[in-house]
């Protein structure tokens, strides 16, 4: 994202990135069953396409818009939801966009969604034993005995269809959101 290529079309591309984002938030929720308060959503697929389309700023700025509005608008469990989200998201956002930035090939594309992947998943590894129980106040032995059969499997799953998706979708907008809107005004007066 160059700081002198912001437009308004760009501003408002990144705005309908984030609406598409919070509807899919809003409207596919699958619970994971092993621990039914975990859910799945692929509301980070257009948070991964911004990153991809516009770099790693954008992609965070989606992100922390998203976050914001789940964890404050949406009743997405506060604080302790918007920390979550952000780091998890965050950091594939900003991986992503800074790899593929530097070498736009698909098979970089695929590469950098891949390490993310496991980035992301470690990540939220750590995040779990540090924040869940200063915020939800369950026991730290309890967060580190879940962290086989519920953190790993939960945020690779996760993490692991939104990269498939994102792969699967991305080409099909990127057109989109790089064709250049040119903005017309016609005059009646003669």
């Amino acid at each position: 994202m160059n700081k002198s290529k912001i437009s308004t079309a760009m501003i408002a591309k990144l705005a309908m990135m984030t609406a598409l984002s919070i509807v899919l938030l809003m409207i596919v929720r699958i619970p994971f069953p092993p621990a039914p308060f975990l859910v799945y959503d692929p509301a980070d697929v257009p948070i991964y396409i911004t990153a991809f389309a516009y770099g790693p700023a954008a992609g965070l700025i989606v992100t922390l818009i998203v976050c914001l509005i789940q964890a404050f608008m949406l009743g997405g469990d506060g604080l302790y939801g918007f920390l979550m989200h952000f780091v998890a998201t965050g950091v594939v956002a900003l991986f992503i966009g800074y790899v593929y930035g530097r070498s736009r090939t698909r098979k970089t594309a695929m590469t950098a969604l891949a390490i993310a992947v496991v980035i992301a998943t470690i990540v939220m590894c750590i995040m779990n034993i540090i924040v869940t129980p200063a915020y939800m106040g369950a026991p730290r032995s309890a967060v580190i005995a879940m962290i086989p059969t519920v953190i790993i499997p939960f945020n690779l799953l996760k993490a692991g269809i939104n990269a498939l998706l994102t792969c699967v979708l991305y080409k099909r907008v990127s057109g989109f959101l790089h064709k250049e809107t040119a903005v017309t005004v016609s005059s009646d007066a003669e």
